[in-house]
């Protein structure tokens, strides 16, 4: 990980109202803190840091801080950046002060490169699980961002932690979970219209036309005249 300058001054004034009054100088209230040190509060510039920031384009950034005026230099890892939740301006940094011979543990994010092939060829999902890895490393050897290349991984191919390899940094994270995998395509399955089934085949009833049923039924009279001649011939 590259190291870049920074100059800090220290600072005597705390509370909100120093604060506002740094911020308006264009400083941003910080402070240096560490296991083997006292904590310092100090300032730096706003402008200085933000460029830095945006240049290095990381997440864990590593600075030499510059005392100006006493010749003071200190290596420090910024932990934590603050933000107005309105404006997004920072309001205060947080160095976390390193020894080049003591080891850190600390996050890095993962960057896939490529694309899969069980993608490309067979239209798979790219699941990307597991977005940052837990390490343990001294500090010029943490890495800005660990890098898997996702192209020979087909349909159920997966990366593990365990599978992780990096050259004088430990992976702290379960080596069980999964990275990165590459899952088969969702199918959606259309419902199949069913055929009408035609009347005959059903075994339906026959319908009958109305000059039928006129045909079939018998003339009003007609049914009483015909029992009326059967009668006379049984006597």
């Amino acid at each position: 990980m590259k190291t870049i300058d920074l100059t800090a001054f220290t600072r005597e004034e705390f509370g909100k109202g120093p604060a506002r009054r740094c911020r308006r100088q264009g400083r941003v209230p910080a402070i240096l803190y560490g296991v083997d040190i006292d904590p310092v509060p100090l300032t730096v510039a706003s402008r200085e840091f933000v460029h830095a920031a945006r240049r290095e384009k990381t997440v864990h950034m590593m600075v030499n801080l510059k005392f100006d005026g006493n010749g003071r230099t200190e290596m420090a890892l910024v932990r934590q950046v603050q933000r107005d939740p309105v404006s997004g301006y920072i309001i205060h940094i947080d160095f976390l002060h390193v020894s080049p011979d003591r080891k850190l543990k600390l996050t890095v994010p993962v960057h896939l490169r490529g694309t899969a092939e069980g993608v490309k060829t067979h239209g798979g999902i790219l699941q990307h699980i597991m977005r940052e890895l837990e390490i343990e490393s001294l500090p010029a050897n943490i890495p800005e961002f660990i890098e898997f290349d996702v192209s020979p991984l087909g349909i159920g191919d997966t990366i593990h932690v365990q599978d992780v390899s990096v050259e004088r940094i430990t992976i702290l994270s379960d080596p069980r979970r999964t990275v990165v995998s590459v899952v088969p395509p969702t199918v959606i399955k259309e419902p199949v219209a069913e055929a009408p089934v035609e009347a005959e085949a059903a075994g339906a009833p026959e319908l009958v036309g109305e000059e039928e049923k006129a045909e079939e039924k018998p003339a009003e009279g007609e049914g009483t005249r015909k029992e009326e001649k059967e009668k006379k011939k049984e006597k």
